[in-house]
């Protein structure tokens, strides 16, 4: 079979960055292998994410732009997936003409043949959702991992929070198999991943659909019992599920890291009740400290949304109180931004865009100076890194620390998949700087 080229693009979540990983190993039974070029490319396939109207519509630029590389080759085969895909189906195709093929959050398992055909001319879309059945073929096997991996545990989320297109886009939760799972992570240790990352729209919720099965906090004491695994990360958490097992997994398991992802959404419990998040303020704080309790010294990362409908000044103010309460360590925050089919795009928005725009603002300010002080308190500590590669300065080597800080330092690229002890010397707004103990 002639050896074809793959170029993809990766928009979004890590969620995304493991089905492309998924993508990659499935394109290579009808002969395509990844490039990093899309000069060398003879498919080119965007993985792509909906949750806010800017990912979206860069989609539709991106795509518009690829006319210049069909000029470049006018064989190049153009193909695009995930939860854009998922969303738009065969629209894409009606707006998009040079578009070959589109395929949904569920159908990694049909690549193969969408791309057979539509190398035959055929411009195909695939977006059924696939039931309980059918999960296996959700997640083709993988490539032999790095010295992190991802592993996807679960699909879908049933929350159906007012803003958050993700369960029209992934479909309903539905759990991975823990002995598959388990020996997915096992064959990625063997080839030399030292730490995983977990991932699932709502990973708490793992298995509890399965009736005495295996729940997401005896998971994570299953995983952490594999010989040769360093390190285990997870996301993303949905606050309301925290169980009190999984809170105890951070007292006893060493192997997890001391870094959580808890998204917030809003510090206003009237906003969060719009939200349907299912949790009150005081909630989430009883959780970050009982957490803390189990764990000290971890650290907490977010997501924030700004500027929700009927957001009052008040509403925000409690969101900012409430990030200086926590001290998160990083937070992802964006301008509300309306999503088809949910509840928060029929509410009446009556915050002005510059006003949403001066709330991020602030928002981005007040993290700015909570991640520089969280870096100060570093100097002088000594912190466990596990070395990932090779940095961007020449004779450096980085990781990233249990609480999921980047970490820069002098070492040898031999050192990469090793946990080392690193003093911290210098503190920068994304990183820190450190000498090898």
């Amino acid at each position: 079979m002639k050896q074809k080229r793959v170029h993809i693009l990766t928009y979004g979540c890590q969620m995304n960055v493991s089905d492309s990983e998924k993508i990659e190993a499935a394109l290579l039974s009808v002969g395509y292998t990844a490039t990093k070029s899309i000069k060398n490319a003879d498919m080119v396939i965007l993985n792509t994410c909906s949750v806010r109207a800017k990912a979206e519509e860069r989609i539709y630029s991106v795509l518009h732009t690829m006319k210049g590389e069909l000029k470049k080759n006018p064989r190049l085969l153009i193909g695009v997936g995930g939860c854009v895909a998922q969303q738009e189906g065969e629209r894409l195709l009606q707006k998009v003409p040079h578009l070959g093929f589109v395929f949904g959050t569920h159908n990694l398992h049909l690549l193969p043949q969408l791309v057979t055909g539509a190398e035959s001319g055929r411009r195909l879309v695939e977006t059924s959702f696939m039931d309980d059945d059918s999960r296996l073929d959700l997640f083709p096997a993988q490539q032999a991992g790095g010295v992190t991996s991802y592993v996807t545990i679960m699909q879908g989320c049933d929350n159906f929070c007012s803003y958050c297109i993700v369960p029209f886009v992934r479909g309903r939760e539905v759990s991975r198999r823990a002995e598959d799972i388990l020996d997915e992570i096992t064959r990625l240790v063997e080839s030399g991943t030292r730490e995983i990352t977990l991932l699932g729209q709502n990973v708490n919720s793992y298995g509890l659909k399965d009736e005495g099965g295996t729940d997401f906090a005896a998971l994570l004491r299953k995983v952490a019992a594999i010989p040769g695994l360093e390190r285990i990360r997870f996301m993303t958490s949905h606050p309301k599920d925290i169980s009190t097992p999984l809170i105890e997994c951070y007292a006893d398991l060493e192997k997890l890291c001391s870094h959580i992802h808890l998204p917030i959404q809003s510090g206003s419990d009237r906003v969060l009740q719009m939200m349907n998040r299912g949790y009150t303020r005081s909630e989430y704080l009883h959780k970050i400290e009982l957490l803390r309790r189990a764990r000290p010294g971890i650290l907490f990362t977010s997501d924030l949304i700004v500027g929700f409908p009927g957001e009052t000044e008040d509403d925000f103010s409690q969101t900012l109180s409430l990030m200086e309460e926590v001290a998160f360590s990083d937070s992802y925050s964006f301008v509300f931004s309306p999503r088809p089919e949910t509840v928060a795009a029929g509410l009446p928005d009556e915050v002005s865009k510059n006003e949403k725009r001066v709330r991020l603002d602030r928002l981005l300010e007040l993290q700015r100076k909570m991640t520089a002080d969280l870096h100060i308190s570093f100097l002088g500590s000594s912190q466990t890194v596990l070395v990932e590669g090779v940095g961007k300065r020449a004779g450096q080597i980085f990781g990233r620390s249990s609480g999921n800080r980047i970490v820069n330092f002098q070492g040898e690229p031999e050192m990469i998949g090793q946990l080392l002890d690193v003093l911290i010397v210098r503190d920068f707004q994304n990183s820190l700087l450190g000498k090898l103990i």
